[in-house]
């Protein structure tokens, strides 16, 4: 079964607390509640693990027929759904762009659009109490920052999605509470947007993360290092939801596609150079 079918059957019995889980027994009327171990409360802050449970970190490698991986599957999509509903809501008009924007980087089988949509719904009421949800989603990758750089990736997508300009005061200050929420730093906040194609539009070296007057060599390590961390392959090893390994997708076509602008224009200016490979 896949995981909208867990969702919106009951998930065989997973619980899940916090505002996913709150969000979850809204829309399937279940009384869904403590995703156990080191998920946030209601306000965000960390629980205790009780005895015989799995910690959200280790539930990234656990196999995807395990119970904390499955949990944590179903609480990634509910929270991504949340926050991205909770990002289109900001200026206080849903678009039709913003969803599209949605469903570009958040893939949603047709048969299950309706069972999306619910949540979808729920979450856009207001944009008020995106940090609790942040949090959750934070608390299932502590150890996996790279997962939520994809995660604000698609919000950057969602908040360029309509004629508004990026530069907006409220989209901004969501998203850089989010990505403060994520506990990514400035320069990664900085790279996700430059990715996303938002104020570094034209920065190829802002999406890799080095200043324009770096070496050849510094180039190609921040390069291979980046496309590694954002590897596809890595993250399902990983056992990471097929949500988070399209949004991976996307950040590698960004990571590749700068670099290769780089080398085309370093050839272009050094034709008789070494060619940075």
């Amino acid at each position: 079964m896949s995981v909208w079918g867990k969702i919106v059957g009951g998930a065989a019995g997973l619980m899940i607390g916090g505002p996913i889980g709150a969000l979850l027994g809204a829309a399937a009327g279940h009384a869904y509640d403590a995703l156990a171990d080191d998920l946030p409360t209601g306000d965000g802050t960390p629980i205790t693990t009780r005895a015989g449970g799995v910690a959200a970190d280790a539930a990234v490698d656990a196999p995807s027929g395990d119970r904390p991986a499955a949990t944590q599957h179903i609480a990634f999509t509910i929270g991504v759904i949340a926050l991205a509903a909770k990002m289109a809501k900001v200026d206080g008009v849903v678009t039709r762009r913003e969803i599209d924007a949605f469903r570009s980087f958040f893939h949603v089988p047709p048969e299950e659009v309706d069972n999306v949509g619910r949540f979808f719904d729920l979450a856009k009421r207001d944009s008020s109490g995106f940090e609790a949800y942040a949090r959750q989603v934070a608390s299932l990758f502590p150890a996996h920052p790279e997962v939520l750089e994809e995660v604000l990736a698609g919000l950057f997508l969602i908040a360029k999605a309509d004629d508004a300009h990026v530069d907006d005061v409220a989209k901004l200050a969501y998203l850089r509470s989010v990505s403060t929420i994520f506990g990514l730093s400035e320069t990664q906040f900085r790279r996700v947007a430059a990715a996303a194609g938002v104020e570094l539009t034209d920065d190829p070296y802002a999406i890799l993360d080095i200043m324009p007057d770096a070496g050849d060599e510094a180039v190609q390590q921040a390069y291979r290092r980046l496309a590694r961390v954002h590897h596809p392959d890595r993250l399902i090893a990983r056992g990471l939801p097929p949500e988070a390994i399209a949004l991976a997708n996307r950040k590698l076509a960004a990571i590749n596609g700068a670099y290769d602008r780089i080398r085309r224009e370093r050839r272009a200016q050094r034709p008789e150079a070494q060619p940075v490979t």
